[in-house]
């Protein structure tokens, strides 16, 4: 059986981790712009608001690891680089496409965090969910967030053990037949 090219799957991984990168920047450049210093722009009432925080986020998830930038961006790194070797031993067969591009919107809204911690020492956040009082949260944060919740639904309920076998790194011995 002949083997399916990889390169055009990985060249969509790529357009949706550019584009979902590029959607992240982009909403925290016009949050800096038009809600830093502002009061909340109430977009349903008591439900969801965007309001700028920059400051208040120096650390990771839920302001654990306060300050520890390089550590925080050496995790990420690891992390990312185990998320690409993963995507890059996934087939390009179809029934992967949807743990291609939730593994590339992981990537994109890693790299999103990182670019803020890097560029600005923090990470601009600015959507409130206000009726639960969630921490204030970003695209990056909803791209990672909303994909590893359908890659755990994924491989819980759609993917068999058998599905998986290319991520195992045990070598396949054939049994010669006598």
């Amino acid at each position: 059986m002949r083997k399916k090219k990889k390169w055009p799957m990985l060249l969509i991984d790529l357009a949706v981790t550019l584009l979902l990168l590029a959607l992240d920047q982009y909403t925290k450049y016009l949050a800096t712009l038009y809600l830093k210093d502002q009061p909340p722009v109430v977009l349903i009432e008591g439900v969801l608001e965007l309001d700028y925080l920059d400051f208040g986020n120096a650390g990771a998830a839920f302001g654990i690891l306060k300050n520890q930038k390089f550590f925080i961006l050496f995790v990420g790194a690891v992390f990312l680089a185990v998320i690409l070797f993963f995507l890059f031993k996934l087939p390009a067969e179809k029934k992967f496409t949807p743990v291609h591009i939730a593994l590339s919107a992981v990537i994109a809204g890693g790299l999103g965090n990182m670019i803020d911690r890097i560029r600005l020492d923090y990470v601009v956040d600015f959507i409130s969910f206000v009726l639960i009082h969630f921490p204030i949260f970003n695209v990056a944060d909803c791209c990672i967030v909303v994909s590893a919740i359908l890659l755990f639904l994924l491989f819980l309920f759609v993917y068999k053990e058998s599905d998986l076998e290319f991520l195992s790194f045990k070598q396949k011995r054939y049994r010669e037949i006598k």
